[in-house]
């Protein structure tokens, strides 16, 4: 029975996900042209004879159409979804998804985290609980602004900026919110604020562990708001490879799969455009997955502040989706040996 509904929830998770990549490439193929049939049948071949399944070609379809041609070792998002991080981060990449966890897992890692709201109740970040009646007086004692994010907030949802005014501690209650942090609000570099002001720019910066838990940087891009957004929402920001080595920005954007040279709001082209203090971020993210090399793929998200500090916003252990990487800059798993997890059993 268990098996059962597990093969059930996939079907349909599959289903979804090849969905999205079938929209995907609707949209690549008005700027590109329709996907050569070739390369359909090598993506097809592909999925079926390397991976395992003929679902898992329609995100290989998106990569091929992409970047009109077929590479060996590309990983599906879904196959992702599926296949890795299950049994290459199990239970614990769920476990790094927790805010409250991060500071104690990676002891070494200066938070932003001010306080929580956990289980029904305000705590501090050395696990004091916090009286209802003081938490404002505590949350903006030397802040003026800060943010909640609730856990969990895929694609931008779920995050809340916070100022004294409208800061209300009862509705944390009233309003059945679920488990969140409270952190500091990033003053940004003004790099990223020629490209939009009003949101924190962020940096994914993705990280592997091979089988001997030797950590590398395997692809980067970064993320920038829409200017009547306040924080980085999937559905409106725009995507920019960053090139691995050197933090150059590709010169094309992409805002759902629609390909873009600049900014829409401010103009300002992505071409010749280098992130200061890149490498930083790099040797951040590589830093910290050393700590825990047992989980084999983690995507950091980090930004550069105004005091040229390399600052950590969260960890991705389950929701770390790589396809916009390997679409745009893949394969950049190849090494790993991936593309045979489906036939281990997982904890094996």
């Amino acid at each position: 029975m268990e098996q059962l509904k597990h093969d059930i929830y996939w079907h349909f998770k599959l289903k979804r996900s090849n969905g999205r990549a079938f929209k995907a490439l609707k949209i690549i193929e008005r700027y590109r042209g329709k996907l050569n049939p070739k390369l359909r049948k090598l993506s097809d071949n592909y999925a079926t004879e390397i991976l395992g399944n003929k679902a898992y070609a329609p995100w290989l379809y998106v990569y091929s159409s992409f970047q009109d041609g077929f590479e060996d070792g590309w990983i599906p998002d879904n196959y992702y979804a599926k296949e890795v991080i299950p049994k290459l981060n199990g239970d614990y990449g769920k476990v790094a998804d927790r805010n409250f966890i991060i500071p104690f897992l990676l002891s070494n890692v200066e938070t932003l985290d001010i306080a929580y709201f956990l289980n029904g109740k305000f705590c501090s970040p050395d696990s004091k609980t916090i009286d209802a009646k003081t938490i404002k007086d505590y949350l903006f004692k030397k802040h003026d602004k800060i943010v909640f994010k609730l856990e969990n907030s895929k694609r931008g949802k779920g995050v809340f900026i916070l100022d004294r005014d409208n800061f209300d501690p009862s509705v944390y209650f009233s309003n059945g919110y679920g488990n969140g942090v409270f952190q500091k609000f990033i003053q940004q570099h003004p790099f990223f604020s020629e490209f939009a002001d009003k949101s924190v720019a962020t940096i994914r910066v993705t990280t592997a562990s091979d089988q001997l838990g030797n950590i590398s940087a395997k692809a980067a891009y970064i993320r920038f708001g829409r200017n009547k957004d306040t924080h980085i929402k999937s559905n409106s920001a725009i995507s920019v490879s960053i090139d691995i080595n050197t933090g150059e920005l590709q010169p094309k954007g992409y805002m759902n799969w629609l390909e873009i040279d600049k900014h829409p709001d401010s103009n300002v082209l992505f071409q010749d455009k280098t992130i200061p203090y890149f490498s930083k971020c790099v040797d951040k993210a590589i830093e910290l997955h050393s700590v825990i090399p047992f989980m084999g793929c983690l995507g950091w998200d980090l930004t550069v502040d105004n005091l040229d500090k390399t600052q950590l916003i969260e960890v991705n252990g389950i929701n770390n989706g790589i396809k916009f990487s390997e679409a745009t800059t893949g394969p950049c798993f190849k090494d790993l040996n991936w593309e045979n997890l489906w036939k281990q059993k997982q904890g094996s």
